[in-house]
């Protein structure tokens, strides 16, 4: 790609390194390469019109963030994060039109970032909505951003209740949206919304429970508000679970930990700490099992499973998984673990410290009868502490007050829930490594050789209509070269 001033070089160099983008463009486009350079063209261009990589709080005013009309809450039932579009807090201004843009883009690559590009779900709720509400430029703009600037970066659309005096003008944005993205159109209302979207990430109006309301600051992270604690909810007789079995747990992931050889290194720069997808070549051998564990390599701390934690279904039983923790700094490590479900899980432990060097087991549990969900996700907070710093619960209690949020290292995981007997990930029940069958690695190595694939198919088929093609021109040919001496033979006997 052509370094020139129309694009941003940081965009550049990571198209450059980022094989996982360059991915998404492709199955974006149908892997027809002119299609992709196309997009990838026009997207850059419009990531540097709108300075999207500098796109930051600070650079935005303040009451677009208070407006509510745009934010990131819940996920769908397919475990996508909603993007909601909140159509009655949006007004129709031309003066404000780019900084409403601006905050767009701002949301998408603060997700993008955050989450490693996973597909979003856009809602529109439209509720409560009139004529001073519809804005086709901007309506526009969205849909462009997920057919034109983010490849592979839409699940579907969810139109909520929209006022019959759209009907007009949503016809307008399916002649902007390809085939593709038609099909990923859900008209909903009360009655069937919850097809597409639970009712617990669903406020009131739309016929759910989830009791969240917008506000702004802090930034909408809404998602890991309740820490967890170490005995999870006191709601069932699941929380007297006996002492033993608890030593039990913890005697069997103190030993797993001797036999760790966590390989911590650092990293040079937060690029690279931003792959979590690397695979640590570390080996753990519980039970002579010898199995490879992806590992998320932070700045403070290598993060065991990288993406996901395996849980089983209710069939299976299995309700326990390990995180495993490993400092690479030269301090103490505080750090605190949050939930989606708080009410589900129960940490041991939720909010401690680790010692530099040092590797540390978080034992998850599901608490009395809950099952995982997709939905479910985890987020460990990290941060280092000062040599004098006690690690008490009151000194840790202080120093997460006090911690500059600029100074807090963040890793999310997600809950997966395995339906086969034999999971494919840690459980303490088998005190197992596995990681899933397919990596991003994998599929990409995969999609390289299906495109070669296709192109030696592709080079064939030329090869075949140009001898096909030769073969009926000597086949013309011929026959007048026949024809020609048929004719000056009956000419000669004439």
């Amino acid at each position: 790609l052509d370094k020139s001033d129309k694009y941003d070089s940081r965009d550049v160099e990571r198209l450059q390194q980022d094989d996982k983008w360059v991915e998404n463009y492709l199955i974006w486009r149908h892997d027809v390469v002119d299609d992709t350079l196309k997009m990838i063209d026009e997207s850059f261009q419009w990531r540097k019109e709108y300075t999207v990589n500098d796109l930051t709080e600070s650079v935005l005013p303040k009451w677009l963030f208070e407006s509510g009309s745009l934010f990131l809450h819940g996920y769908d039932k397919e475990g996508y994060k909603l993007f909601w579009f909140r159509v009655k807090h949006h007004i129709r201004d031309p003066k404000q039109q780019l900084e409403k843009k601006k905050l767009v883009a701002f949301w998408l690559e603060h997700y993008a970032k955050r989450d490693h590009g996973k597909p979003l779900t856009v809602v529109f709720d439209m509720a409560e909505t009139g004529i001073s509400h519809i804005d086709l430029d901007f309506v526009r703009f969205i849909v462009n951003c997920f057919t034109d600037y983010y490849p592979n970066f839409l699940t579907k659309i969810v139109i909520f209740e929209m006022p019959w005096i759209m009907n007009a003008a949503f016809k307008i944005v399916k002649g902007w949206l390809g085939p593709d993205a038609i099909s990923m159109l859900k008209f909903t209302n009360k009655s069937d919304v919850q097809e597409y979207i639970s009712g617990e990430y669903l406020p009131p109006h739309m016929g759910g429970t989830d009791s969240f309301k917008y506000s702004y600051p802090p930034l909408v992270d809404d998602d890991f508000q309740t820490p967890l604690c170490e005995n999870g909810p006191i709601t069932s007789e699941d929380e007297h679970e006996s002492k033993e079995e608890i030593d039990a747990d913890t005697k069997e992931t103190g030993e797993l930990n001797e036999e760790q050889n966590l390989n911590q290194k650092k990293m040079n720069s937060v690029e690279q700490i931003s792959k979590s997808e690397e695979t640590d070549k570390t080996e753990f051998k519980p039970k002579n099992a010898k199995k490879v564990l992806t590992t998320f390599k932070g700045p403070l701390l290598h993060i065991s499973p990288a993406e996901e934690l395996y849980f089983g279904s209710k069939e299976t039983g299995e309700k326990k998984c390990l995180i495993v923790l490993t400092n690479v700094t030269k301090n103490v490590v505080a750090f605190k673990v949050r939930t989606t479900a708080p009410e589900k899980y129960r940490v041991k432990p939720s909010n401690s410290s680790c010692e530099p060097g040092t590797s540390l087991d978080i034992i998850v549990s599901l608490h009395g009868g809950f099952a995982a969900s997709l939905q479910d996700r985890f987020l460990i907070m990290a941060a280092e502490m000062d040599q004098s710093s006690g690690a008490g619960i009151p000194e840790l209690t202080q120093f997460w007050k006090e911690v500059p949020r600029t100074k807090v290292m963040e890793h999310r995981l997600r809950c997966h829930v395995v339906e086969s007997s034999k999971p494919s990930s840690l459980t303490l029940k088998e005190n197992a490594f596995n990681i899933p069958a397919k990596t991003n690695e994998d599929l990409h190595i995969q999609l390289t050789r299906l495109l070669q694939i296709n192109k030696r198919l592709q080079e064939q088929i030329d090869r075949c209509l140009w001898f096909q093609q030769l073969s009926v021109v000597l086949s013309l040919l011929s026959v007048t070269v026949v024809a020609f001496c048929f004719y000056l033979t009956y000419t000669q006997r004439s």
